[in-house]
């Protein structure tokens, strides 16, 4: 059980990379972190690194698959059952050049990206209301800025282009819409949203690219984990609550793309979410 001053935090996706970074220094600050993921046995090295840390740390592992949507409500679900509050959810959890449909038909990337975390977010939403002030932290890509706009025809049909990265663009789109979105709708709740480019960082979330794509990304000079997670670290623990809905990049609050500031746009993306995942 926990105590009554302490905080929680659950952070989707981080056994490997930013995540796992990111989720050790939540530890490191007195965080319960609670890693949601597809796969324990993947996860089992950062939460046995977290319990070793100074100060008997503690680090709990739920089953989420946000390419399911039934998955992100059985982990909301297995949250609920912990009876515990919560005060930060990281949605750092993401795919780059997958390809295909999620079991539910939506496009691969805008599928576990966006739809995975819209929905998961919502569930969690009472439990952060609760514990207030609370935040959510969402990271998205400057890659937003290399699309012309969502199709919402796409978003139903399996990925198009040969290297997926157009619909990575849409899908981290997506995020900072959605997180800018949140942010209006919370307002007076006193949890604050953030969404942030970390660099481009040389981690797993681009097993999926072609290989000869991957070189070229390492041509234009990869970020450490350690290096990535700094904007995500600074917009979960340092940035003020009066930047709630901004974007962020080095940590500091940056200008999104000018699709990324479109009110209508942000709106109408989360009228669509709430019924896709009805």
């Amino acid at each position: 059980m926990t105590t009554s001053t302490e905080r929680i935090a659950l952070i989707t996706g981080a056994n490997v990379g930013i995540g796992r970074t990111t989720a050790i220094e939540l530890a490191k600050a007195g965080y319960l972190v609670i890693i949601a993921g597809r796969s324990l046995a993947r996860t089992k090295p950062i939460l046995d690194d977290i319990q070793a840390l100074p100060g008997k740390k503690t680090a709990l592992f739920l089953p989420l698959d946000l390419s399911s949507l039934a998955s992100v409500r059985a982990c909301a679900a297995a949250f609920a059952a912990l009876n515990f509050p919560l005060h930060l959810l990281v949605n750092n959890a993401g795919v780059a050049g997958a390809r295909g449909l999620t079991v539910d038909g939506f496009e691969m990337t805008f599928g576990v990206n966006h739809l995975g975390h819209f929905l998961l977010t919502q569930l969690l939403l009472p439990h952060l209301i609760a514990a207030a002030p609370a935040r959510v932290v969402t990271v998205a890509s400057r890659a937003h800025k290399r699309t012309s706009g969502i199709h919402w025809e796409d978003v139903r049909r399996t990925t198009q282009s040969i290297t997926g990265i157009r619909e990575y663009a849409n899908s981290k789109l997506a995020n900072v819409l959605f997180s800018a979105e949140l942010a209006k709708r919370l307002k007076g709740t006193q949890v604050s949203t953030y969404s942030l480019h970390p660099g481009v960082v040389d981690t797993e979330i681009w097993r999926a690219l072609p290989n000869w794509a991957r070189p070229l990304l390492r041509l234009r000079g990869l970020l450490t984990a350690e290096q990535g997670a700094l904007t995500t670290l600074h917009c979960a623990l340092q940035a003020p609550q009066s930047e709630t809905g901004l974007y962020y990049a080095d940590c500091q609050p940056t200008a999104p793309a000018p699709l990324g500031q479109d009110a209508e746009l942000a709106r109408a993306l989360w009228e669509r979410s709430e019924a896709w995942v009805r």
